[in-house]
């Protein structure tokens, strides 16, 4: 058994409050069910009510009641992210982690030939929109004496390559900016990482393959326990790493 698969198999997160942006999506709403397993109280964040919704109903019977919280991030401004963190501090009193899942991948397309507002829309959601999260949640983290903010990022060595466009931009600047969180927090209880997942049968991935040309994807429950490890105190082995973590056993 993994270090990934014992974090999710025990009660790892028992009295924690962790946040989960896109968790309607693939690796989202596996993350987002397996901390909901390890006992968190997790609070949902996406952008279709329906599908959050459907996942409510899922960890409300394997764990602590959830709550939905509903936000495009493509509209959600500065201001919309502190309205987030005073509802988490007025309905629950703490946040002890923040697991960064939501992402946008419009498909691979040459940057001269990329719609403006579309590279936007890219590079705010997969930097500035994370970035604004993570500034407004990090005074509730601070609080705990134990604490983990979880970028999930992607393997630069392949979407620095053409046609990646402004996603491969924010990915590369990602590594930026966690390397510029983690000097800011290395003293005290916020510990910030990232999981680098290898491919992933998602809708994402789906934009950039087929599924005849991807063989090596997997579902992405399988990175689920990973995502456990780094926001558990087990975390703390990968304080201001990007981890290429191994898939859990099928």
């Amino acid at each position: 058994m993994s270090a990934g698969e014992v974090a999710a198999a025990t009660g790892v997160l028992e009295g924690r409050v962790v946040l989960v942006s896109g968790a309607a999506g693939g690796l989202g709403a596996a993350a987002a069910q397996a901390a909901a397993e390890a006992g968190a109280t997790v609070i949902l964040l996406g952008r279709k009510p329906a599908k959050l919704e459907r996942l409510y109903d899922r960890l409300a019977k394997v764990g602590p009641e959830p709550l939905i919280y509903p936000l495009d991030l493509v509209g959600a401004t500065p201001e919309d992210y502190a309205t987030l963190a005073q509802r988490i501090q007025e309905e629950l009193g703490r946040l002890d982690g923040v697991l960064h899942c939501a992402a946008d991948f419009p498909g691979l397309t040459p940057l001269e030939l990329s719609d403006p507002a579309v590279l936007a829309r890219v590079l705010h959601v997969n930097l500035t929109a994370r970035a604004w999260l993570s500034q407004a949640c990090l005074p509730l983290l601070r609080q705990r004496e134990d604490a983990a903010l979880v970028f999930v990022v992607d393997d630069l060595a392949r979407v620095g390559a053409a046609y990646w466009g402004g996603y491969g931009a924010a990915q590369h600047a990602q590594r930026g900016l966690l390397a510029s969180l983690h000097g800011e927090t290395a003293a005290g209880p916020v510990r910030v990482s990232a999981l680098q997942p290898g491919p992933m049968r998602t809708a994402l991935r789906a934009r950039a393959y087929t599924h005849q040309e991807d063989r090596e994807a997997v579902d992405a429950s399988r990175y689920a326990g990973a995502c456990i490890t780094l926001l558990s105190a087990a975390g703390a082995s990968h304080r201001g790493e990007v981890w290429s973590a191994p898939p859990q056993s099928a």
